[in-house]
């Protein structure tokens, strides 16, 4: 762990207080996975007994500094879905299972991603990852610097309008977020995403 953080300063810079973000994590993201897992059983379950296919989804996204990583969720679609944003998941045939659409709606699909903030790979705060094959927006992302944070379950976009918004203004958001960024704004998105996640403003 010791060598990770170390590269994470010397890729992009970070000041000590960064290398404490990189422990918050750490911490928040292993005592909820313990503390939580009851529930995560409970989900895999449910999601097991309603629909055939596997209990974890695994999707390949952009993470800092353009590189892939695959995003952990729980599974709420049909199997053979196709790989698109949200967003234009909309346009087609809803492939929700039932279990499914309650852990959109209440973001419980999202609780996986917390083993990604345990190896590194995100953070419990920062703009969310591209899929893969979202070009635009993540060369908006790399124009406007984004791409030199670690991807967040959360964010300051997410607080702001989550899917609904359009791409540029995603960017937007998240551009203000790495150039304004400190610990507390960080704790500040986490509070108001409980909001978020309970007016269930831009889930789909």
């Amino acid at each position: 762990m010791r060598i990770y953080l170390l590269i994470q300063a010397k890729q992009i810079k970070i000041s000590p207080i960064m290398i404490f973000k990189r422990l918050t994590d750490i911490c928040i993201s292993g005592l909820a996975l313990v503390g939580l897992s009851p529930l995560l059983v409970g989900i895999a379950v449910a999601i097991k007994l309603d629909s055939e296919g596997p209990i974890i989804f695994k999707q390949k996204r952009i993470g800092e500094g353009g590189e892939f990583f695959e995003i952990y969720k729980f599974r709420t679609m049909k199997t053979g879905t196709p790989n698109l944003p949200t967003d234009q998941m909309q346009k087609l045939p809803s492939p929700v299972t039932k279990v499914g659409e309650f852990l959109r709606k209440t973001s419980l699909d999202e609780l996986p991603q917390l083993l990604n903030v345990l190896t590194g790979q995100m953070s419990l705060v920062g703009p969310r990852p591209a899929l893969y094959n979202q070009t635009e927006l993540t060369a908006l992302r790399e124009e406007n610097g984004v791409l030199r944070f670690p991807p967040g379950i959360t964010g300051w976009a997410q607080i702001n309008g989550r899917d609904e918004l359009p791409d540029q203004v995603k960017v937007d958001l998240d551009k203000w977020y790495c150039d304004n960024w400190n610990y507390w704004l960080d704790w500040r998105i986490i509070f108001s995403t409980f909001g978020a996640v309970l007016s269930k403003r831009g889930a789909f």
